[in-house]
């Protein structure tokens, strides 16, 4: 009896995700800016699961979209992550799990070293509001909230260091 009375007194737990998470928390939002040149979306933060509108993102910054299926991610991920340690205090480099399952997400990004902040994006709203079917896609926004949408192969450091110099006006050192 008290077995039974103990059940119906108990409280409903939300579910947490299953996977840990690599990932910093997305304490990156808000800004004095103008509101960045992107679609009108509410994204979790793969870490915490805090709600970041895109709309409350500012620039300079590079927004990274990426799937754990995705094989030129696999060469890019590594690459933006030594651009978010480069560049800490100077540029935002955010990723979006996108098209993707939690736990293949976080073990990826474990196997990469990948910790930067990320937005959790299965439905690929992001992807689908830029006009984009394919991954990678990388965002550059400048101070202005101007964009610059580059798709096709994975970034090399190279190229994402001239990418970042033109679109956002921060210089990648290192």
């Amino acid at each position: 009896m008290v077995l039974l009375l103990s059940a119906c007194t108990a409280t409903a737990v939300t579910p947490t995700p299953t996977a840990s998470s690599p990932f910093a928390g997305c304490s990156f939002t808000g800004g004095s800016g103008p509101a960045p040149d992107l679609p009108a979306l509410t994204l979790p933060c793969f870490t915490g699961g805090a709600e970041v509108r895109t709309g409350d993102l500012r620039g300079p910054a590079v927004i990274n979209l990426w799937s754990s299926s995705c094989d030129p991610c696999r060469d890019e991920l590594p690459v933006m992550q030594a651009l978010a340690d480069a560049t800490t205090g100077r540029l935002q480099v955010l990723g979006v799990d996108t098209f993707d399952s939690r736990d293949a997400a976080a073990s990826f990004a474990t196997d990469f070293g990948v910790t930067f902040p990320t937005l959790y994006d299965r439905d690929r709203k992001l992807l689908l509001g830029l006009g984009k079917t394919a991954l990678p896609v990388t965002v550059f926004l400048d101070a202005d909230g101007k964009r610059f949408v580059y798709t096709g192969t994975a970034l090399d450091k190279p190229t994402l260091g001239t990418l970042v110099r033109t679109h956002t006006g921060v210089t990648v050192t290192g």
